[in-house]
This record gives C-alpha cells, sequence and structure tokens, in this order.
C-alpha cells in the first residue's frame, strides 16, 4: 500500500496542527503508523489521497448510516446551498426537522439545535440544573460525552487512548459537581442517590455505551436507572448522540422502553454535516431562552444545510424495513466469522443492531468498562494494522466501535469476513 501523499500531508500537518490534526483519535496513535487522508467517500468506500481504496466501517465515527455521498443528502445539501449557507435566522427547515425528530424520539416533546454533540450535553446539562436548582450531577464511567471541562471526569475513548484520566486544564472547581459511578452497577447508583440525592440535578448517560468498546445494559438496569431519577426528582438525560436512529427509529429510548426527559443528539441527525440537537419534556424545555432563563445560543445553530442534510437523511430511515436491513448486515458478518471466532480463543465479537466491536479478551460477555480495560489494546492494533493492508477501514482504536450503513452490500461483508480471518491469521 503505497501512502506517499498522506505521509506529505502528515510532515505538513504536525507543524501547522496540534499533533497533525483536529481530533486526537484520528492521529493513530493507538494503532501506530501516520494518519491516511482521505479525499473521498463513496457508498462504503473511502478513498485516500495516494488512491487506496477501503471498506469504510467508521463511517465518520457513525453518522453516515446511508454511506458517504448519499445522493439524496447531496441533493438537499447543494439545492439549500444555491440559496444561502447560513442566514443567522429563522427558517422553515429548522421546523420542519424539529417537526421530524419530534415525531420519531419518545421523550422529545421539543427540540433545540445547536452545533455538536458536545454543545448538546453541556447545554442539557445547563438546563437540568436551572429546571432543578440543583448542582451536582451523575455520570457513569466510561461513558462520553464531549469535551465540555465537567463531563471529562472518567469519561472515553479519546482520553483512554491518550492514558490521560482525566484533561489537563480541567479545574477541580469544575469537576466537584461531577459524580461518577459505574455502568451497570446499580448498587452503586442507589448509594450515590441516597447520600447525595437532594443535590443532585441530574444523571446523564449513554444508554448503551458506544465510546468505551461496546457495553450492552444488563437486564432491567435501564429501567431501574428510570425508576431511581423518577424517585429522587433526577433529570434523566440520555446521551443519543450515536444511538440515536441507530437502534431504532427513536433510538436506545425506543430500543429498550425507557423514556427519558432529555434526550441530546448528533452524528446521523446532521446527515455528516456538524450538528447536535437536545429536547424533552415541554416544562423542562420551556426553561431556555427566550422562553426561560436558561441561557444558551450559537450563531450557526440550525444551519440551514444541516438542517437539509437531517431532513433528507431521517426520511430515509423511515423508510420500511431499513432497521431490519441493516441488522441483518451485521448479523451476516457475525456468521460468517463465526468459525474464526472459534478458532482463536482470544477475540470476542459483539453487537447491537449496527454497531460492533472486536475485544482481544479471553471473556465472551463484556459488561463493565473495567472489561474493556482488561483487553489486549496491542493486539487490536495489529488487527487493525492487518486489516487495513487487507482494505479495511476500522476506527483506528480499540475502544471505538465499527458501524454498518445502508449502503455496504454482500460483497463488502464477504471481502471483510475473508479479511478478518486473515488478519486473525497472521496476528496469532
Amino acid at each position: 500500500m503505497h501512502i506517499k501523499r498522506s505521509e506529505e500531508l502528515y510532515s505538513k500537518a504536525i507543524n501547522l496542527l496540534p499533533g497533525g490534526v483536529d481530533s486526537p483519535v484520528r492521529a493513530f496513535k493507538s494503532v501506530g503508523g501516520i494518519p491516511l487522508f482521505m479525499k473521498e467517500g463513496k457508498g462504503s468506500v473511502l478513498i485516500d489521497e495516494d488512491g487506496n481504496s477501503f471498506i469504510d466501517y467508521c463511517m465518520s465515527w457513525g453518522p453516515m448510516i446511508l454511506g458517504h455521498g448519499d445522493r439524496d443528502v447531496i441533493d438537499a445539501v447543494r439545492e439549500t446551498a444555491l440559496h444561502g449557507t447560513s442566514f443567522g435566522t429563522a427558517h422553515r427547515f429548522e421546523v420542519e426537522l424539529a417537526e421530524l425528530v419530534i415525531s420519531m424520539v419518545p421523550s422529545i416533546e421539543k427540540v433545540r439545535f445547536v452545533c455538536s454533540g458536545t454543545e448538546a450535553t453541556m447545554s442539557a446539562i445547563r438546563l437540568a440544573r436551572g429546571f432543578t436548582g440543583r448542582e451536582k450531577f451523575v455520570k457513569l464511567d466510561g461513558c462520553y460525552h464531549g469535551h465540555a471541562d465537567f463531563l471529562l471526569v472518567a469519561a472515553g475513548s479519546g482520553l483512554a487512548d491518550s492514558g490521560i484520566p482525566d484533561s489537563a486544564g480541567v479545574t477541580t472547581g469544575n469537576a466537584k459537581d461531577t459524580l461518577v459511578v459505574p455502568y451497570n452497577d446499580i448498587d452503586s447508583l442507589e448509594r450515590i442517590f441516597e447520600k447525595e440525592g437532594k443535590d443532585i440535578a441530574a444523571l446523564i448517560m449513554e444508554p448503551v455505551p458506544c465510546n468505551y468498546g461496546l457495553i450492552k445494559p444488563k437486564e432491567g438496569y435501564l429501567h431501574r436507572v428510570r425508576d431511581l431519577c423518577t424517585q429522587y426528582g433526577v433529570i434523566l438525560i440520555f446521551d443519543e448522540v450515536i444511538t440515536g436512529f441507530r437502534l431504532a427509529r427513536g433510538g436506545a429510548q425506543e430500543y429498550y422502553g425507557v423514556r427519558p426527559d432529555l434526550t441530546t443528539l448528533g452524528k446521523i441527525i446532521g446527515g455528516g454535516l456538524p450538528v447536535g440537537a437536545y429536547g424533552g419534556r415541554k416544562d423542562i424545555m420551556s426553561k431556555i431562552a427566550p422562553e426561560g432563563p436558561v441561557y444558551q445560543a450559537g450563531t450557526l445553530a440550525g444551519n440551514p444545510l444541516a438542517m437539509a442534510a437531517g431532513l433528507a437523511s431521517l426520511k430515509k430511515i423511515l423508510s420500511p424495513g431499513f432497521h431490519e436491513s441493516l441488522k441483518k448486515k451485521t448479523e451476516t458478518l457475525a456468521e460468517r466469522i463465526k468459525p474464526a471466532l472459534g478458532k482463536f480463543s482470544k477475540v470476542h465479537f459483539d453487537f447491537i443492531e449496527s454497531i460492533f466491536c472486536f475485544y482481544f479478551t479471553d471473556k465472551k460477555t463484556i459488561t463493565s468498562v473495567n472489561d474493556v480495560r482488561a483487553c489486549d489494546m496491542k493486539l487490536f492494533a495489529k488487527f487493525h494494522n492487518a486489516m487495513l493492508k487487507r482494505g479495511i477501514y476500522l476506527s483506528p482504536s480499540g475502544y471505538e466501535v465499527g458501524f454498518f450503513s445502508s449502503a455496504h452490500s454482500d460483497e463488502d461483508i464477504d471481502k471483510t469476513a475473508a479479511a478478518i480471518y486473515e488478519s486473525l491469521e497472521e496476528i496469532f
């Protein structure tokens, strides 16, 4: 594989951008080598600056559920751009997308659009504090909610790869109101609610953590979390930036039948363009300015290009059988590679709907971040490199998940399964 052009670009980038990248995991630090510079995405395929093609399972870290360059999304963006890229005013696309989001996500009665998932989560927590008059909040170890200061405590994969438990620059004052408990440990949550419940404004969680490997909730866990939050008057926030519209039309809350008070969204909602959103109960959302006293604003919030792309994406997701077809792709890959997984005991493959993860461990069930931390990340790095050589692009971190899109074909799955067989043979 020739990567001369990527090498040239990277040698320039490291003198211009911190680490040569604009987001840490892209730097390939945990898998070795240099980041590949992509120039084109078509369907399930990425093409780099040297002309190498890869079947892509990173999918821009999740949002490309329709694949790269979906014609309807591109047409929507192009047509909208012809009339202007940003107005700084109200416009019809934000109204139309709001209607669609509210119709799809069970917990959302009103929604506010922002420019990123980080904005969505930090705004949702501010709103919960403003609504309850309380200051503390609970997050779960390993769940990632963006890079706001008070959220970079026991965060997800970006920090795990860097070996930094909490980011430098985050003050003790910023972190002091953040209470952390293990995911899937209801006893620990009960204890902290008993001790601090009257001072807790919110509990924020990924209902299915996807930024520290893939960790599924234990039977009844999410329902019990919902019950405890109701009991103590704590606002339950589901961070569905990744799971939203992926696990089901209405996200993990529809999939598991648990309704939070607030929901944060991103990724898919913008069809690949920068966007985020938070929404929930009307009585809570009415506290946001200009309707209420909780201030939050954004010059580019509700950008017409992102709103138009989101509309085009969500309308296609609503087509009959969309999620069933997507899940079938993941199930097919799992079935094809079952013999290889049986041959090598130290590799485990898990998935939920169209999200999957490889773990290099003897454990066959992953239920906590400690299970993920015990995995062999050096083996994952070898696996990643072996797959890359065979034209398969996985997220460059053993703490990240993979994604199927509707653009992945049976031929893609065949090639991927063959590459997995060969790569496992090579590294073991």
